[in-house]
């Protein structure tokens, strides 16, 4: 398939990657007998995304997107008021949990703003018709914030935000918002779980992140019951079991709610050797679902389509995982070939398997409540 050429927006900027989450291991607090290391949400896999796109040669073909800060009132949209006086203080101080898995440093509401108002800035971009799509490429991550606590490395609801802002601003009347990142998008999934405007799907390993959550039951209620998607997929996932979800669930999906504008929360962490995720994704299988969710975008909102930067841990493979998303975004080959991409696409299981198969078909019967 020819990419159609594109004009595509990126956000970036040097503040995001001075979010400070300390001294972990991985994902967790280090003390004995635990040796102290790296945070898993380090400035890391970004930088080399960003490198990437420079070395590529596509960074000078794209439309760059300044950043702005969020407001407190377009960030009251979602969270608290004391939520956020919490997250003012910590940052104006030494640091702390700004709750489960979500350390934060001096600094860093200011940044954790700049990261939320670059999604918004993406989407003014969008919508007044400079580019055609664009990737904010921010940190910290967004989809895991609840209104009133951080979880799993995130601050504040980037995409909820950006969702928000569509409405409250544009006065768009549907919005869908499509999380391919390994871990559910609880945060996201709560902004909008009554809300019949705003369609929310997650596609995520089954039972990774947040614990207890990610249900296909889990389907909206009152005025939104159908308009939130789970699909859970088990561990060991490859490619044909993500293409198999989107011809059959998520495109469906969206061809149903017919959206005005598309939000991917985009985390890299469903790739082979990430090591929070246990899937088998390639930069080929991105490649393929941007091209899906572009061609629903065409016809149904305009190509109006953003993807905020959200989890991927894995240094060497998320820099060509993002390059071959923005390839496909702008339309644009630069040539660069991923070398990790025959290593994982060998891997035994990425055809969709039996198992896999029976989850798809039991997150298919959740369409008919939305047709409804």
């Amino acid at each position: 398939m020819t990419d159609v050429q594109r004009k595509t927006g990126l956000v970036a900027h040097e503040l995001y990657m001075w979010h400070n989450t300390g001294n972990y291991a991985g994902p967790v607090p280090y003390g004995n007998p635990v040796q102290p290391d790296t945070h898993a949400e380090n400035p890391e896999t970004k930088r080399r995304f960003r490198n990437l796109l420079e070395v590529a040669g596509l960074t000078p073909l794209l439309q760059p997107i300044a950043p702005r800060e969020a407001t407190e009132e377009e960030v009251l949209r979602f969270h608290t008021r004391e939520y956020l006086e919490k997250l003012k203080s910590l940052s104006a101080g030494i640091g702390g949990d700004a709750g489960p898995y979500t350390p934060l440093g001096r600094g860093s509401y200011e940044i954790a703003l700049l990261s939320a108002g670059g999604v918004l800035a993406a989407l003014e971009a969008i919508m007044a018709g400079e580019v055609d799509n664009a990737y904010a490429l921010v940190r910290p991550p967004g989809h895991h914030a609840l209104a009133d606590l951080g979880m799993g490395f995130c601050l504040l609801g980037n995409a909820a935000i950006a969702c928000h802002h569509a409405f409250a601003h544009y006065g768009l009347e549907r919005v869908a918002i499509v999380d391919w990142d390994v871990h559910h998008g609880n945060g996201t999934q709560s902004a909008f779980y009554e809300d019949p405007r705003a369609l929310t799907i997650s596609v995520h390993q089954d039972n990774c992140f947040p614990p207890d959550s990610g249900y296909r039951h889990e389907n909206g209620s009152g005025a939104g019951e159908g308009y939130n998607v789970n699909i859970p997929l088990p561990p060991g996932s490859g490619v044909g079991a993500y293409e198999a979800a989107w011809d059959r669930v998520v495109v469906p999906a969206l061809q149903a709610f017919k959206p005005q504008l598309i939000i991917v929360p985009s985390g890299f962490d469903a790739g082979a050797y990430d090591p929070l995720g246990r899937m088998q994704m390639h930069s080929d299988g991105y490649r393929s679902l941007t091209r899906k969710l572009l061609a629903v975008a065409d016809d149904y909102c305009d190509g109006r389509l953003l993807l905020c930067h959200e989890g991927g841990y894995n240094t060497w493979t998320v820099p060509f995982f993002g390059l071959a998303v923005m390839e496909t975004l702008s339309g644009i080959t630069t040539g660069t070939a991923d070398p990790f991409l025959e290593m994982a696409a060998a891997l035994g299981g990425q055809e969709l398997q039996p198992h896999q198969d029976e989850a798809i078909s039991q997150a298919e019967q959740l369409l008919a409540k939305l047709a409804s």
